[in-house]
């Protein structure tokens, strides 16, 4: 892949946890920046149960159409912990011990302490490359451009440096906020018309609740800083005329 190239990604979230609301995701906003520092468009992100068929049939959706999948949650040594499985079957890949992962879960422990339900996190497809964990021992893995990593936010992030050089991106994608004390409907015909102008560049905007006023942040996003630049003068242009007040958040 190039510099040039538009690469992009996905995120399958794997857990009951979460869709029941017991646990709340924050491994999809520390992925997406991640992945946009390296170039990498994260385009879409899909939950779903600890459900074997249901995990195999999105995984083949996702690897096909992305050129990057990271999985998150389900790598654990509990009995719904069956996303090496899920992953194993929907590559067609045999199901087995990895013998480098075995060895450093057996001396993480102490002795004793490596038993069964733990013998569990070294259980992976066949041909799957680890994903080294500095936080906790147990390993993810990585198999052709599908992820694997815990659901725990802290040890998820402490992987991804280890994952910096497999990832090919494009250029890193760079942001500019304007946060203006507005709702939305005052800026809607203006930031389309900008839009418009602007077609290479995203821009979104997002209401905000801070300090007991309301406001709209305006995200300008691009893989050009010239770009962002332009755009943002032109946002502040009607910004100025509408007399729309501009605040730091």
């Amino acid at each position: 892949m190039n510099k040039n190239t538009k690469v992009n990604a996905s995120i399958l979230i794997i857990g009951n946890e979460i869709l029941s609301g017991r646990t709340q995701d924050t491994n999809t906003s520390t992925l997406a920046n991640w992945l946009n520092s390296l170039g990498v468009k994260l385009s879409e992100v899909r939950v779903v149960p600890d459900e074997e068929k249901v995990i195999v049939d999105t995984l083949n959706i996702l690897r096909k159409k992305y050129d990057y999948v990271f999985t998150t949650g389900g790598i654990g040594p509990t009995h719904d912990d069956i996303t090496a499985a899920s992953v194993s079957k929907a590559f067609e890949k045999k199901y087995q011990i990895h013998n480098e992962a075995f060895k450093i879960l057996e001396s993480y422990y102490k002795p004793g302490e490596f038993n069964e339900g733990r013998q569990k996190m070294v259980w992976m497809p066949e041909g799957a490359e680890l994903i080294l964990n500095p936080t906790s021992g147990a390993p993810g893995f990585s198999i052709e451009n599908v992820f694997c990593l815990p659901g725990v936010p802290s040890i998820l992030k402490s992987m991804l440096g280890g994952l910096k050089n497999k990832i090919i991106g494009g250029e890193p994608i760079l942001s500019q906020t304007i946060s203006l004390r507005t709702v939305e409907s005052e800026i809607a015909n203006s930031l389309t018309e900008v839009q418009k102008k602007n077609k290479d560049v995203e821009i979104g905007s997002y209401p905000f609740f801070h300090a007991g006023k309301l406001g709209v942040s305006i995200v300008v996003r691009s893989e050009s800083q010239s770009k962002i630049d332009s755009c943002s003068s032109q946002i502040l242009e009607f910004v100025n005329k509408k007399k729309i007040e501009v605040v730091d958040r």
